[in-house]
């Protein structure tokens, strides 16, 4: 019983950061199913920086949050280990890892995370790329295999299935891997990216001039003599742009009938302040955020309602409760491998989003409502 035990409850090897491992090794005997969406969404988070403003405001609006325990020696020893819990990469505390884990979440739809356990204690609680793992659906509905490369760079279900955390947003009844912030976003992101790319070509058109010269040629000259005309002017041109670059003021002068016009010079640069905006609009709004917060300053108030705050809110409490099972399991574990009192209680910081001021008003006018609804009650029982 106890080798039974000492089997499952130890994995003294990190799963999800064993080394640098063959990057190809994978397509000689495994095909992922999985979608390529991934690529699309860490592509447009590099394009445009409102969007990785915005998983990186919410992440940090989210707080951090404190431990309840039952037994004080078990609330001293779990805060100990949440403030300096070691997650890889230079990062210690829960806070760190709960950053890397939302921002996987909110960009991919779905996030792992892994307990590293050695010597019966839980050392580390590292997050790792969600990218490169498949998850495959039990007999039970309940039970889901998380796979990922081995030593050799194959496919293999990983060996610590207990000890992994693996955390989904807005999961479909088709697979379970969850729904990104951005979905519904690359078509709209293509449009936007098209745009800035044709303003900076009609910026790079009206910065670097290109030149159009229409020599008109006589009818005494024949076609030897217009074309060496025409070689004669081409090269006094080029000569004269050249010593414009060396900062050389030098005249062109021509014999005939010379035209001279800038190419592209008759097209306007498009207005795209409207186009722009109405896409940022659509893609502000998938993300649930007030446009001030992200450096758009579209009216002319930058105060946030009363209404946007309850809003925003609501969705990070919403993303609290996604990733409250996980930290619970990483508590769990920790109380049960030191054995401690494993009642605890997960309490998030308050979101204040509203001045202090009004919060005070609003709990006054509840309290002197409670008091007038007390006193009407007396009345009516006397």
């Amino acid at each position: 019983m106890r080798r039974k035990q000492k089997k499952q409850g130890v994995g003294a090897v990190c799963q999800l950061r064993n080394g640098s491992v063959h990057p190809f090794g994978g397509l000689r005997g495994f095909v992922p199913l999985g979608g390529g969406e991934e690529r699309v969404y860490r592509e447009m988070r590099e394009a445009i920086p409102v969007l990785d403003a915005a998983v990186g405001k919410m992440v940090r609006l989210c707080g951090g949050f404190t431990v309840k325990c039952r037994d004080k020696e078990a609330q001293l020893r779990l805060e100990r280990f949440l403030d300096t819990v070691p997650c890889g990469r230079g990062q210690v505390g829960m806070d760190s890892f709960l950053s890397g884990y939302l921002d996987s979440l909110l960009t991919y739809g779905r996030a792992i995370g892994e307990m590293v356990v050695a010597g019966g204690r839980l050392r580390a609680v590292c997050w790792g790329d969600v990218t490169e793992l498949e998850v495959q659906e039990g007999e039970n509905v309940l039970d889901m295999v998380i796979w990922g490369r081995d030593e050799k760079g194959l496919m293999r279900p990983l060996p610590y299935q207990h000890l992994l955390l693996f955390t989904v947003m807005n999961p479909e009844p088709g697979h379970p891997y969850g729904v990104s912030m951005f979905r519904g976003m690359p078509f709209l992101a293509d449009i936007l990216m098209k745009i800035y790319h044709t303003i900076g070509s009609n910026w790079e058109r009206a910065g670097n001039v290109r030149y159009s010269v229409i020599c008109k040629g006589s009818d005494e000259l024949d076609g030897a003599a217009a074309q060496e005309r025409g070689k004669q002017v081409a090269a006094e041109w080029s000569r004269a742009m050249e010593d414009c670059k060396n900062g050389t003021v030098r005249d062109f002068v021509a014999v005939g009938d010379v035209e001279i016009k800038v190419i592209g010079g008759e097209a306007p640069i498009l207005d795209s302040e409207v186009p722009v905006r109405q896409i940022l609009e659509q893609l502000v709004a998938k993300t649930g955020l007030p446009p001030f917060l992200l450096g758009l300053n579209w009216s002319t108030t930058e105060r946030m309602s009363t209404q946007q705050a309850d809003i925003l809110t609501s969705e990070l409490w919403a993303l609290r409760r996604t990733v409250e099972p996980a930290v619970r399991k990483v508590c769990r574990m920790f109380l049960a491998l030191e054995g401690l009192d494993d009642t605890f209680e997960v309490v998030w910081d308050d979101i204040s989003l509203q001045d202090i001021q009004q919060e005070a008003q609003a709990e006054l006018y509840k309290a002197q409502a409670e008091k007038y609804r007390a006193e009407a009650q007396l009345k009516i029982e006397s």
